[in-house]
């Protein structure tokens, strides 16, 4: 393989039962075993981080997308969440948003702002953004 990822999901409180259905359980799991083997093709290698132990309190769709990280180290990203890669979400998504950061770390990580770029999309994950 070319490259590796992983994809972290921190722990969430308050989060509505329709996200966290969507991030949790077999769905979640064939999902990402989807996104991996699409990957895989390109020479890059997915695998799904353990648990960190980090909790994020979930007030809004924006803090929903900060307990979701990616990294990809041959790139020099180590743990930035899914809010900070694709800023706004369009349609509210949790698969889609990941699948779309996923993919542009995957094949644009150039095109993803530094972690000191003070993008307002971030409440409370402590990644800085």
């Amino acid at each position: 393989m070319g490259k590796n990822m992983r994809l972290t999901c921190y722990g969430r409180k308050g989060s509505r039962p329709e996200w966290e259905n969507a991030l949790s359980g077999v769905s979640f799991d064939l999902f990402l075993a989807e996104l991996a083997q699409e990957l895989e093709r390109f020479g890059i290698a997915l695998e799904q981080g353990g648990e960190s132990g980090q909790v994020i309190e979930v007030k809004s769709y924006a803090d929903l997308l900060n307990s979701v990280r990616i990294a990809s180290p041959s790139d020099g990203i180590s743990n930035v969440c899914v809010g900070h890669v694709i800023g706004k979400s369009p349609r509210l998504d949790p698969m889609e948003d990941i699948r779309r950061a996923v993919n542009r770390i995957a094949f644009a990580p150039e095109t993803v702002a530094p972690d000191d770029e003070n993008r307002k999309v971030c409440h409370n994950c402590g990644c800085g953004c």
